[in-house]
This record gives C-alpha cells, structure tokens and sequence, in this order.
C-alpha cells in the first residue's frame, strides 16, 4: 500500500499542530507502509517540497494554496491513496482523487467555519477557503476527526456530510521527545529564574492568548510567565499581543516571551520546568501542546472546549475553565483558577503524575497510526467493492 501524504506544514517549517501531526503519524505509518509526503515550500530530502513560483508571491494565500494543491495532484498517479491536512491541502487531495479515481482521506485538525477570525489574515481569501474546505469534506472518501468532539462540529458544519464517513481518531504525543528534562543552561540563557507557568503556541485568536495576558493581570507578581509564542496570524493579532506583553514586562521582571520558535528539545525543557502549562484556546479540536505538557509531566490549566476535555481530564491531569464567549468572564476564572493552582505545589506534583501516565497509556502514536492504516484499507476495499 502506498499513501500520498500532503501537508502544508514539513520541517523545518512547522509552527502549529497539524504540522506536528502529520510528521509523528508518518514516522509511524511508516514502519509498515509506503508513504510519500508532498509538502508547501523547498525542495527537500525527506518530501517533495513545492515551492511557489515568484510570479505568485502577490496573490491572496488562498489561491497560492491553489496553485501548489494542483501541482502536487499532478504528481500524485501512482499512489493507492491520498491523505491531506488541513484546508491548504485538501484540494490537492480532492484533485487527484478526481483526476485519478483515488480514494481521499482527510484529517480535520480544525474548521473555518469556527474560525471566522481567518478572515483577518486571508481577506476575501477566507471565503476561498471556506469553499475548498467544504467541498472537499464533503466529496471525502472518510474524515478522521482528532477528537470526538471534532466529529459533533463537522457534523455540524457540513450537514449534506455522511456521518458514516467520519471516523475518530486521536492525536498522540511522541513520548520519548516529550519527557520530564531540565535544562539550567537554557533557563539560564533565557534570564527564567523562580517558578514560572508557561504558554506554548501561535499567536492566532483562536489559542486565546490575549485572554491569558489580560487575566495575568490579577495573578501575584510572585508568579512568573512564559510565552513561547510567534509567527502571527496577521498584524493586528501581533501588534495586540505584543502591546500586553510590554504592558505586563513594564510592572514585572519575570515576564518572558520567546517570539522564535525554539527547537523541540528546549520546548520540552521548558515545560518541564513549568509549575503549569496553560491552554487558554477559544476553539481546539483537540489540542497537540496540551499532550505535550502531560508527557513532560507538567500540570495542565486549559479551557473547557471542543477536544480538550478529552484529553486532560479534569480535576486529574490538570483543571478546565469554562468558556462561552464571554472574554472578561473567562479571564477572571484564569486569574482566579491560575492562582489556586500555583499555590498548591502538591496539587500540580500529582496533575503531573497523572498526566505523564495518561498521555503513555492512551495516546501513543503506534497504536494511533495502525488505526489510520486500518481506516486506509477500509476505504480502499470499500471502493474496490
């Protein structure tokens, strides 16, 4: 069996979770199937990368997408099945699932119509996309949703979908990468001193971050913050975090934001050496970082939506807060729930116990990919029948 893969996100260029998916769930489907990655960008030794022509550069992000999603079809006769990630790549998938009569498989790691804040980055863009996502979806041979609370939200959005044709598998977490570390060196280096929670992720409305520097407002002082956070959606967004940044470093010194993204092993360092990770998102499918943090044994403070809940379980692995909409409601219950948290080490010592043990059990990416397989010879059968 041979798979075509398709991801906009490959090293060196991964900034969100898809891109983490798509890397761990081919290392591992691997070990027992053929699998060729087409990917956006350079030319690379481990992918067929795409880059954009020049004369492209100027046109909306949506219909660059376009532009490499048809190059990569052509490329994509000689595989038995194609997967794609995200709304960037369905296309690509759904073209040579015509082009070829190929079998398409696709991950739902999120969905635009619950993001309507896309809008901001792609313009009249978000309407191409909207349109790409949904006819894709719904001419799929199967939609694997990362969590079940994904799967109510397709079904959900794209009603004319047959539900038979959604399937829930979860994300994983690679557990050797992400394990209990410490690293003084880089602590050292960063100026990080005392004990500290920490944030991990784009800075995009859709992780909330904005609502985590407001309600970092009302925490002590005491309590130091890290923001490992960059590569923003579009200006404004940017332009926004960065204002409460600098207001919140203006009264404190221990207010650290790394806008690089820093290598995997000093990810997993620095969450290791956190008191608490904390997952403000407004919207989360599922939620890679969360996982991460559980394997780097470090107690988790997320919000209480879409697959969240599936993955830290509340009151065990970490805390949930409610969130409906609405923003200072939801800040308060941050400030409030970040500082009872701090001031129980005991509490956060066993969330991160339980979280280490939970993401080993339950999330491993072996089993993960063999579910994967399994659908991919399903839906190979099923159109052979």
């Amino acid at each position: 069996m041979r798979i075509g893969l398709v991801t906009k996100e490959w090293p060196p260029h991964i900034y969100g979770g898809a891109g983490v998916h798509a890397l761990q769930l081919t290392q591992s489907l691997q070990k027992n199937i053929e699998v060729d990655v087409h990917c956006f960008g350079e030319i690379r030794t481990d992918a067929t990368g795409y880059p954009l022509p020049e004369s492209m550069n100027n046109l909306n992000p949506a219909l660059q997408a376009f532009v490499t999603d048809i190059e990569i079809a052509q490329n994509l006769s000689r595989v038995d099945l194609v997967h794609s990630h995200t709304w960037y790549a369905n296309m690509a998938g759904h073209y040579a699932s015509l082009l070829y009569g190929i079998p398409h498989v696709i991950t739902a790691h999120s969905l635009e119509p619950d993001r309507p804040w896309k809008a901001e980055q792609l313009g009249g863009g978000y309407r191409l996309s909207s349109w790409a996502e949904q006819t894709a979806y719904e001419a799929a041979d199967a939609i694997i949703a990362v969590s079940n609370g994904m799967k109510k939200d397709i079904e959900r959005a794209y009603p004319k979908l047959d539900p038979a044709k959604i399937h829930t598998i979860l994300n994983g977490v690679d557990t050797q990468k992400y394990s209990p570390r410490t690293d003084a060196a880089l602590l050292e280096s960063l100026g990080i001193t005392g004990r500290y929670a920490i944030f991990v992720g784009r800075i995009t409305r859709q992780k909330g971050l904005g609502h985590l520097l407001r309600a970092w407002e009302n925490v002590s002082p005491d309590i130091g913050l890290v923001i490992a956070a960059g590569n923003p959606d579009e200006p404004a967004i940017g332009a926004e975090i960065s204002e409460l940044i600098a207001t919140l470093q203006a009264t404190r010194k221990n207010v650290w934001w790394q806008e690089k993204m820093l290598p995997q092993p000093e990810v997993a360092a620095l969450l290791s050496s956190a008191d608490l990770f904390i997952c403000p998102s407004v919207y989360e499918p599922l939620g890679i970082v969360n996982l991460e943090a559980m394997a780097c044994q470090t107690a988790v403070l997320a919000s209480r939506v879409g697959g969240i809940p599936e993955v830290v379980v509340n009151g065990v692995t970490g805390d949930l807060v409610d969130y409906d909409g609405d923003g200072p409601k939801f800040e308060s219950a941050l400030s409030a729930k970040i500082t009872e948290l701090m001031n129980n080490p005991q509490k956060l010592a066993d969330y991160g116990l339980a979280g280490r043990k939970r993401a080993i059990a339950d999330f491993g990416w072996d089993a993960i990919a063999t579910q994967t397989e399994d659908l991919y010879r399903f839906v190979i059968d099923s159109r052979a029948k």
